[in-house]
């Protein structure tokens, strides 16, 4: 049974939490070589098993100081051997967070958009014909600003992740990717929190927790 934590509890592990979301931000933007670093991470998650046999796999599309993946995306793009997915940050019915998920067929239909991320343009949002359900998706590459070897995530606080990590197949891999360096002892979760299948960075692959 989950323990309910008083108000001034609650404060103490929200600051904690804060606190250590802003060393891993530090962190990652303190990484160096990160173009060499990213390349040998992407490289470890695209050897996976589970990325080898999927047909369906999502990919992130880096900004700011995440592990980089665009040169690699746009290669499986190019390949056509997978139906390669990638999110874009917009709302539901009830204007929560939320991720759009895009068949991504070529760069040059993604325009600049929130965050200066990549993005289909949003007149083409909900067009049947690129988007796919949370269910199609055979594996996901999982971005985040701290994670631990068991797979514990924290996030950038917005809960678009968190929300689409629940409605995917129980058998759809979970797989962090990140600089060695954003990995801590231990991540502080909450109840809700969804812990990673695996965790992959440049210096190898580490089995988390997954889902149970």
């Amino acid at each position: 049974m989950a323990t309910l934590l008083s108000p001034e509890e609650l404060e103490k592990v929200m600051e904690r939490k804060n606190k250590m979301r802003r060393e891993a931000y530090d962190r990652r933007a303190a990484q160096e070589n990160k173009e060499e670093v990213s390349a040998k991470a992407v490289a470890n998650f695209m050897a996976l098993p589970e990325y080898q046999k999927a047909k369906v796999a999502m990919w992130y599309i880096d900004c700011r100081s995440e592990t980089r993946t665009k040169n690699e995306l746009l290669e499986e793009v190019k390949k056509g051997e997978k139906k390669i997915i990638v999110p874009y940050c917009t709302e539901d019915e009830n204007g929560e967070n939320k991720l759009g998920l895009w068949w991504m067929e070529s760069l040059e239909e993604m325009v600049v958009g929130k965050w200066d991320i990549l993005e289909p343009p949003k007149e083409l949002w909900g067009n049947p014909e690129k988007e796919v359900t949370p269910e199609e998706i055979d594996i996901i590459m999982v971005p985040g600003t701290g994670f631990d070897k068991m797979g514990g995530r924290m996030g950038n606080g917005q809960g678009y992740y968190d929300r689409l990590l629940e409605q995917l197949r129980p058998d759809c891999p979970l797989v962090a990717l990140c600089y060695e360096s954003q990995l801590f002892d231990e991540i502080l979760v909450a109840p809700h929190d969804v812990f990673m299948d695996k965790v992959v960075t440049e210096a190898g692959v580490y089995e988390g927790k997954g889902r149970g």
